[in-house]
């Protein structure tokens, strides 16, 4: 893969609009050292999430998107979070019941190395980067999203999995008191999604902890979740309990729900249409208008020798 494809990040553009437009003194000096628009950036942050901690300073990645991010409220105030509710707006409501520390993440299965991480294991130990990517959800809307996170695979490499670790397959947290809507039979509760283990090793793929320079809030899947940037958003389970390595391709949620709609690989694809949303076209959230879908999420040159001789129609 040549790094000259992948796009660069600029700090400002980590910053939400309506903050950046504000600040007259860092238009006035754009042209300054990088360093400016870094502390502006840290002090939109701090704005725009008062009550959640900071995570350690994190570095840019190569792999961010160069798009400007959607804004910080519009991130946490539409959510997909079918445990507290399956509207969009109750989650940043509902989901204050969560409880995220302590919390531990058991690594097991085909793995020579299983073990039990604490939250603050897992972002204290592994160096934490800023990957701003594009999100797509099947529903035909999207988000452009400033993570804070660390690549999958250190996790996978820790774990050493052995040769029959084909597949890995991740769990949800299961706690009908403090995720109200597990009492409910709208799904097979606790929800379970799953990679190859190729998909699940590639540097795009990402373990969040946290978004916008601090730690994640409960509605977006706190205290870590799985982003995978050209998969549809259902993919990127939140608030995991349990990764597992498998040698069977695990039956995901959405698979067991709605088999003929949802398959195992999800990657979006604006020429199948085989769930109930024309997939062509997308709307951002924050734009009036609609835009072309690309295939994989503009993840192509990345990601398409994953799925070299396969029928993406078929193997949706």
């Amino acid at each position: 893969m040549s790094n000259s494809k992948l796009p660069q990040i600029r700090p400002s553009e980590i910053t939400d609009e309506a903050v950046y437009h504000s600040r007259r003194r860092f238009l006035a000096t754009v042209s300054a050292a990088a360093a400016t628009s870094l502390l502006v950036t840290d002090r939109s942050v701090a704005e725009s999430a008062p009550d959640l901690p900071a995570l350690p300073p994190a570095r840019p990645s190569r792999f961010s998107t160069k798009v400007r991010p959607t804004s910080y409220r519009d991130i946490t105030h539409y959510n997909n979070f079918y445990e507290f509710a399956t509207d969009k707006y109750s989650p940043a409501t509902l989901a204050a019941s969560l409880v995220t520390r302590p919390w531990t993440v058991a690594v097991d299965g085909a793995v020579k190395q299983p073990r039990t991480y604490g939250i603050e294991e897992l972002i204290h130990q592994n160096p934490l980067e800023d990957r701003v990517y594009r999100f797509r959800c099947v529903e035909g809307w999207s988000m452009v999203i400033p993570w804070v996170g660390f690549p999958l695979s250190r996790l996978i490499r820790q774990a050493q999995p052995t040769g029959n670790a084909k597949y890995v397959k991740f769990t949800t947290l299961y706690n009908p008191r403090e995720m109200p809507n597990q009492r409910s039979d709208i799904l097979r509760w606790p929800y379970v999604e799953g990679l190859r283990m190729d998909e699940a090793m590639h540097p795009l793929t990402i373990l969040a902890v946290g978004l916008y320079g601090r730690v994640l809030p409960n509605q977006d899947g706190a205290p870590v979740r799985l982003v995978v940037p050209w998969k549809y958003g259902f993919k990127s389970i939140k608030s995991i309990v349990r990764i597992s390595f498998v040698e069977e391709q695990p039956l995901t949620t959405w698979m067991r729900a709605v088999p003929s709609e949802y398959g195992f690989y999800s990657n979006v694809n604006p020429n199948d249409d085989h769930t109930p949303w024309s997939q062509e076209r997308e709307r951002r959230i924050g734009d009036f208008f609609k835009r072309p879908t690309q295939l994989f999420n503009g993840y192509g040159d990345q990601v398409a020798q994953l799925y070299r001789g396969m029928d993406l129609n078929k193997y949706y």
